[in-house]
């Protein structure tokens, strides 16, 4: 499967839910920028949890999914697991830093 990316603002942070089993995992919501913006629950699951530590809701993020799919009791569930999430705004400005680098460089 192709690598799947979100784009969109940090809407809801959730705190980290540990199960008996040990298994961790922490969902977030990301509401999309396009005509109809979407809120899409996004899962983080074990050691990737910390991940959303150093980020607040109304950030801009760009989220790595994989999506995932089981079938429990006869019913079919889509689970949307994230693995990399990166801020937006940071990343656009070392795109500017490198560019003005790279101009500097020419001359």
């Amino acid at each position: 499967m192709s690598e799947i990316k979100i784009t969109g603002t940090i809407k809801l942070i959730n705190e980290t839910q540990t199960f008996e089993s040990g298994f961790k995992k922490r969902e977030f919501v990301v509401t999309t920028k396009e005509q109809y913006p979407q809120d899409l629950k996004i899962e983080l699951i074990k050691d990737k949890c910390d991940k959303l530590d150093s980020f607040g809701e109304g950030q801009e993020v760009e989220v790595s999914i994989n999506l995932r799919g089981n079938e429990y009791n006869g019913k079919y569930y889509v689970n949307l697991q994230g693995w990399k999430i990166d801020v937006i705004q940071a990343a656009k400005q070392t795109q500017v830093a490198n560019t003005a680098q790279s101009n500097n460089d020419i001359f």
